[in-house]
């Protein structure tokens, strides 16, 4: 789906494409029998016009009876039209539309949430990061969502508008052909002369004025990307406000994001003034268009055959409305144009998506396109544990390694305290562990077939039930409701055992509810849970005070035996047991941009933790 036609076409021949050729088969049927009932309404407008006519007509007057089921036929062919044929093909497109924007929507939801994490690296890729034309794609939800349900319901309704224009030709045209008469001064095309002025009309007047419309379509196109962009330009600063909305309230920065709202907007602003003199002016020209066309262009090639009376008054109207009908379905690019502009603009954005999402399925290649993207990961036996060899962590474009560890080996069972002062990069180097940070030089040989979880420092809980929150990475029925509740006494969260099949409670999700210290009580019970032989933890206890930051530890000790641990604290000093036993057998430190490892001392006082840990005899900078 790299390219336009590729997203076109790859709905209509994947697994669902009996669902997507059904749908579009019968919405063909219908664009026939609508068609076929142009015709209908031309000869029995005919028929009415005739019958009013002539209703005074002294020698062969038409009866009140055959008027009114001349107008009742009209109506019922009207009404069969647009509500048997135009309105029940609405329905049956609009079926096809939402199928088909849910299947695109799967595959895209499905290529971003993959086991690839490419969520996360188009998220976090460089501007420049991606070697083709397009740049890291911004607004994501905006392009599935809307870029997608624009672009399939502008390709949907183009391809009925082509399907129109082709069977308005064939049933409209062979019922002009049909009726079609001599005309003085063209007395060499025969019968087919009045059929050829229609014709003449049409393709003078049709293909001059759509392009035309074509032009000023690829101006409002230019304009859509533009506001699309602006637009999402505009949303994201405002998600970005309610992330970080007490950050705004506690340093009094209302005014100063007000002022960056107000930038954003303008652009909208802006650019909407220039759509909108576009629009109004593109109404105009198709309201001036529609009227030549129904009151000039329909009724002129008829005039004359009728004039020199080779037509009567209902086959000149049956043939005007004929004609009509012909160039009302052959105008249809016209009259949609700003949609068919709004197509192609949908279609870039969505084109731009997928071939990142592709990209990005060769990370290491991705990232090397912004600087260094050498980290090499392996899998060794597990009586090894973790190690890791001569690791080199940059920023991106940078050529200097602001982290180097050499050569570090962590043992199966061991667990680890790393400190260092704030910015040193140990959040970075956690990363570096569990493949999310891309820039650098270095193996690191995880052990194989080891459970390994990483607790990211912000815990941020999807809208899902408890009870999966509590199992992820795996499914709930991968553990029973016995095996859950269990967990989450042990963790601390017994309040909420009832609530495990819930969302969260009073209307709120539990990403709400729970306060920073609850969440990581849940992080917890969900370790218990799963019991991962590599523990990867980022300040798992911040939000906690000093009781429950040791019961935390206690779990993890009592119910993960032979984990490797790796922790980033920010306590005082790090916990002991109810014994005054050490949890942590080593601590790594960050020093300079690099980290030295050494057996925790285990003196019966002091200070100890973080950026204060103190090894025997030596002092170094504090956070």
């Amino acid at each position: 789906m790299r390219s336009f036609w590729g997203l076109m076409w790859a709905y209509w021949f994947s697994d669902s494409w009996q669902e997507a050729w059904g749908l579009a088969a019968i919405i063909v049927v219908l664009t026939a029998l609508s068609a076929m009932a142009s015709v209908w309404f031309a000869e029995a407008s005919g028929e009415l016009v005739s019958a009013i006519a002539f209703l005074h007509h002294p020698e062969n007057p038409t009866t009140l009876k055959s008027l009114l089921a001349s107008a009742v036929t009209l109506a019922a062919i009207v009404v069969l039209k647009e509500v048997g044929f135009t309105a029940v093909r609405h329905f049956f497109s609009t079926s096809l539309h939402r199928k088909w924007r849910a299947w695109l929507d799967r595959r895209f939801n499905d290529a971003l949430l993959d086991r690839n994490h490419t969520h996360f690296h188009l998220q976090h890729g460089a501007v420049d990061a991606i070697p083709s034309d397009a740049a890291v794609p911004d607004n994501i939800d905006q392009r599935i969502q809307e870029s997608i349900k624009g672009m399939t319901g502008g390709a949907i309704g183009l391809a009925m508008g082509i399907a129109g224009v082709v069977l308005s030709l064939l049933f409209v045209g062979g019922k002009i052909i049909e009726t079609s008469t001599k005309v003085s001064g063209l007395e060499f095309l025969g019968s087919y002369a009045s059929a050829c002025l229609t014709l003449v009309a049409v393709v003078v007047y049709v293909p001059a004025n759509t392009l035309l419309a074509v032009k000023i379509g690829a101006i409002q196109q230019r304009l859509d990307v533009r506001m699309q962009w602006a637009e999402g330009s505009y949303r994201r600063e405002l998600t970005t406000l309610l992330h970080r909305s007490f950050h705004v309230a506690a340093a009094g920065g209302e005014e100063a994001q007000n002022g960056v709202h107000r930038r954003r907007y303008l652009d909208i602003d802006r650019t909407w003034a220039r759509l909108n003199i576009l629009t109004a002016s593109y109404m105009g020209f198709e309201l001036v268009y529609n009227f030549f066309s129904s009151r000039i262009v329909a009724y002129a090639p008829g005039l004359l055959p009728y004039v020199e009376a080779r037509l009567s008054l209902q086959a000149y109207v049956t043939g005007a409305e004929l004609a009509n009908a012909i160039i009302n379905d052959c105008s249809w690019f016209i009259h949609v144009m700003p949609d068919i502009a709004r197509l192609r603009a949908n279609a870039d954005r969505i084109t731009d998506l997928a071939r990142a999402i592709e990209d990005v399925q060769r990370p290491r290649d991705f990232y090397a396109h912004t600087g260094h993207a050498e980290l090499h990961y392996t899998r060794q036996d597990p009586e090894f544990g973790l190690t890791i060899r001569h690791l080199e962590l940059m920023h991106p474009g940078d050529d200097q390694p602001f982290v180097t560890t050499g050569l570090l080996h962590f043992d199966h069972g061991e667990w680890t305290l790393l400190v260092g002062e704030s910015g040193s990069g140990k959040s970075s180097l956690l990363k570096a562990f569990n493949g999310l940070w891309p820039h650098g030089r270095g193996t690191i040989a995880l052990p194989r077939r080891v459970r390994t979880l990483y607790a990211a420092q912000d815990i941020k809980l999807p809208t899902i039930s408890l009870k999966e929150l509590i199992c992820l990475p795996d499914p709930v029925e991968a553990h029973s409701d016995t095996e859950a509740a269990a967990a989450l006494t042990k963790a601390g969260l017994a309040d909420f055992i009832g609530d495990l099949a819930e969302e969260g409670r009073d209307n709120q999700s539990w990403d709400q509810l729970l306060s920073g210290g609850q969440k990581q009580k849940l992080v917890l019970a969900r370790i218990l849970l799963l019991r991962p032989g590599l523990l990867f933890l980022d300040e798992p206890t911040s939000a906690l005070d000093r009781e429950a930051t040791v019961a935390f530890h206690q779990a993890l000790k009592d119910d993960c035996p032979g984990a490797t641990v790796i922790s980033v604290m920010h306590d005082a000093t790090p916990p002991k047991s109810a014994s005054g036993e050490e949890f942590f057998d080593n601590v790594l430190v960050i020093a300079g941009g690099s980290l030295t490892k050494t057996r925790l001392s285990r003196p019966t006082g002091g200070p100890v933790g973080p950026a204060r840990v103190r090894r025997r005899g030596e002092k170094w900078p504090v956070d």
